[in-house]
């Protein structure tokens, strides 16, 4: 069983066929999916866990579907609109029995978005409200083209903010050098790929995914962005983390199943899930 630790479910090209979609990631062997709940901003953060809710009544009734998770958290380039009504709505998502992770949040420099100071300020905030009510965080980091600079601030604030709660995390669409690994484990955080590292310029990315122990990585689409190498160009799915598995599987020279086995149990270890997910 392979488990999607990260797709936007609650995405509107997924609006037509979103049922046969998730069919299709449980014919794949794809047990079950972190949804993510950031939406278009924090009115929408409450998009993934109503469709866990939907998703997981079917299955109770005997549809062939994966087991849907949430998350709930503001994204970077949307930390503007935070206030205490949004933290309050985060804070009552993140107490729901589906929602297991606050993210995807952290810091964007990539992107033109909010000011560097206010995603920071904004992530604090977040921290805060996961720590409050024991929850793993998703991390989104993207640094300007060849610069370190979001995640050289990235690790003072969970230096000073997360490490003592213990709760770790994970390092969504890792896209960054060993060093940022290093760092990432030290803090208790599993590292998450995504299609990309499929990509035939994605050597660099692949050498450094290379040295990541097992027992720290996980795999993820990020649906419906970066589908893999097979398919790449078209929305990606999370049927299709199969894919990302036996990229993973080759550079660390183990099978495919080896992979599926190691990430699943990474997953259920990191939120504290019951075997059978």
């Amino acid at each position: 069983m392979l488990i999607d630790s990260h797709a936007h479910l609650d995405s509107l090209r997924y609006e037509e066929d979103r049922a046969a979609m998730l069919t299709r990631a449980a014919e794949a062997g794809v047990g079950a999916v972190l949804s993510i709940g950031i939406g278009e901003g924090p009115t929408e953060m409450h998009q993934a866990r109503d469709l866990c809710r939907e998703f997981n009544a079917r299955r109770s009734a005997g549809t062939a579907l994966p087991q849907l998770y949430a998350s709930a958290g503001v994204y970077p380039h949307n930390t503007h609109e935070i206030d205490q009504q949004v933290l309050a709505g985060l804070d009552a998502l993140l107490a729901e029995p589906e929602v297991i992770a606050c993210g995807e949040i952290g810091l964007d420099y990539y992107h033109e978005g909010a000011q560097h100071d206010v995603q920071r300020a904004g992530l604090i905030c977040q921290l805060e409200v996961a720590a409050a009510r024991k929850r793993p965080i998703a991390i989104h980091c993207r640094a300007k083209e060849g610069s370190d600079d979001a995640w050289d601030d990235l690790f003072p604030v969970l230096d000073e903010h997360w490490r003592r709660t213990g709760l770790g995390g994970i390092m969504h669409c890792f896209g960054a050098g060993w060093e940022q690994v290093r760092r990432s484990l030290e803090l208790g955080f599993l590292i998450s790929f995504a299609g990309n590292i499929t990509y035939p310029k994605a050597q660099a990315l692949r050498e450094v995914a290379a040295r990541v122990p097992l027992e720290s990585l996980l795999v993820e689409t990020d649906a419906p962005w970066l589908a893999p190498a097979p398919h790449r160009g078209k929305r990606n799915e999370p049927a299709w983390v199969a894919e990302t598995a036996r990229t993973m599987a080759e550079l660390l020279r183990v099978e495919a199943a080896e992979i599926a086995t190691v990430t699943t149990k990474n997953f259920i270890r990191l939120f504290h899930l019951p075997p059978a997910v």
